[in-house]
């Protein structure tokens, strides 16, 4: 069975990527309620009770709401490192031994014939990291969530099929906005997240002859659009010679509308 995946929700206000292959399947993050989570899951026709486990990337609230619910409410198995279990451990309540996995940053562990690689970001999260998934040949990652795109990360994401990648913010928006100078800073700091521009950059740099898709993620509510983000990805591609449509496509994510159950 091919790898496919969907973007369940992406954005501030929640965020949660299913992705299934050859018989297994896993929840990357689960930062909505459990009964969003639920209805999420029908709108792809998949069951959240068939999971094979919960893949965490950190701890920050907008990735976890809805972990603990899930995790009790089906018995699912959770994988986190040690020190994002110990940062989250209080807000997503009791948690059985048999359940709890630890998945330690830059190691792989391997599903049948899928293997799934973690990776460390640059985020204000106690040791937040990301996930490529590796099956038959093909590859696909998750990367939203990081200040800023280290050669060591594109080292280990590069020439991948598709992509689910951070477009956070357009940087004068954000500048303009009603947010606090501090929480602009912080969004604009190496721990915070990446910009339209910076995204585009380090796409450019990341695509191989293997990449068809590229899916803008985590876009913030009140300092990004869809169309916007498109636009300010597509024209700083280009002047890096890449023209959208030709090497590649470029997907919109939704806070709350699942993208399509694709084949990766």
């Amino acid at each position: 069975m091919a790898m496919h995946f969907s973007v369940l929700a992406s954005g501030s206000t929640g965020n949660a990527i299913y992705v299934e292959a050859d018989g297994q399947s896993f929840l990357v993050d689960a930062g909505l309620s459990g009964k969003q989570m639920d209805l999420l899951f029908k709108q792809i026709g998949r069951d959240a009770s068939k999971l094979t486990g919960l893949l965490v990337t950190h701890e920050h609230s907008d990735h976890i709401k809805g972990l603990g619910i899930l995790a009790r409410k089906y018995k699912l198995p959770v994988y986190a490192n040690a020190k994002t279990w110990q940062a989250m451990e209080r807000n997503i309540g009791e948690i059985p031994l048999d359940q709890k996995f630890t998945f330690d940053m830059e190691t792989v562990k391997t599903f049948g014939s899928l293997d799934i690689e973690s990776f460390g970001v640059s985020h204000d999260a106690a040791e937040p990291m990301f996930y490529v998934f590796h099956h038959e040949g093909k590859k696909l990652v998750l990367i939203t969530d990081t200040g800023y795109v280290s050669d060591r990360m594109k080292g280990t994401i590069s020439n991948a099929d598709m992509y689910v990648f951070e477009s956070n913010h357009d940087v004068q928006m954000l500048r303009m906005g009603r947010y606090p100078w501090n929480t602009k800073r912080r969004i604009l700091s190496d721990v915070g997240h990446v910009s339209n521009e910076d995204a585009a950059i380090a796409m450019s740099e990341v695509a191989g002859d293997h990449t068809k898709r590229f899916y803008l993620a985590h876009l913030s509510l009140d300092n990004n659009m869809k169309d916007l983000a498109r636009m300010s990805v597509a024209q700083t591609l280009e002047t890096r010679g890449i023209r959208v449509g030709e090497q590649f496509e470029i997907y919109d994510t939704d806070c709350k509308i699942p993208t399509d159950l694709v084949c990766v």
